[in-house]
């Protein structure tokens, strides 16, 4: 049996251990709220106060079907060659690695990452147009991609790519046309400013990378 003065001290105790409970418990919710915060500034998908996100355009692909030892594939200028030079073909025109880089280089971006790419759409030199979801997940070998399914023309109005994309209106979805041959040049009938990002010629994986960097830049992803 506990005396007074006992029983007096161990309500003290259990008040000190209840409060200490409380605190603890308070302070993942203080972190929950910081975290959400956070995920604010950077732009989260989950805001619904996000902008709407980049349009990216693959022209030229070079996705050219051929018969190999009686099977149908997507032909290309490494695995081909001896094919493709005793039927007189350019191995420019077959290089399917071109348009897969420039595609990975895209879905694998931290820009895609935050949900901030609307779409990508692939345009084969032979007309043709698709859409590829950006959460897809493609194959990470160009053999393999090919089984599913370059040096770029300048443009004389050569800009510095991240002030170009920060003079860019925020209530305004960007679409960029980005050739994905190897020679050759981007049709411009459909577009509103035809531009290069650089004095050299770059391949599209190099373009689209520096798209994607000075997009995340403006967006202040980082």
């Amino acid at each position: 049996m506990l005396t007074p003065s006992a029983n007096s001290r161990l309500k003290r105790k259990m008040l000190e251990t209840q409060t200490q409970c409380s605190e603890e418990k308070e302070e993942p919710r203080e972190l929950d709220s910081k975290i959400g915060k956070v995920d604010r500034v950077l732009g989260s998908p989950q805001d619904p106060n996000v902008r709407s996100g980049a349009i990216f355009i693959l022209e030229n692909a070079s996705l050219k079907k051929g018969l190999v030892k009686k099977e149908w594939k997507i032909l290309n200028s490494h695995d081909d060659a001896n094919l493709l030079l005793k039927q007189n073909k350019s191995l420019n025109d077959y290089r399917p690695d071109i348009v897969f880089e420039a595609l990975r280089s895209v879905i694998d971006s931290p820009l895609n990452k935050y949900g901030l790419v609307e779409a990508i759409f692939v345009k084969i030199d032979g007309g043709a147009l698709f859409e590829i979801k950006p959460h897809v997940r493609i194959p990470r070998t160009c053999k393999r991609f090919c089984g599913l399914i370059g040096l770029s023309y300048n443009s004389k109005k050569v800009v510095h790519i991240d002030d170009y994309v920060s003079s860019l209106s925020d209530h305004m979805t960007p679409v960029f046309v980005v050739g994905a041959m190897v020679n050759g040049k981007v049709k411009e009938d459909h577009t509103h400013d035809y531009i290069s990002v650089s004095d050299y010629p770059l391949g599209a994986k190099c373009c689209v990378g520096l798209i994607c960097d000075a997009l995340e830049q403006k967006w202040k992803l980082f």
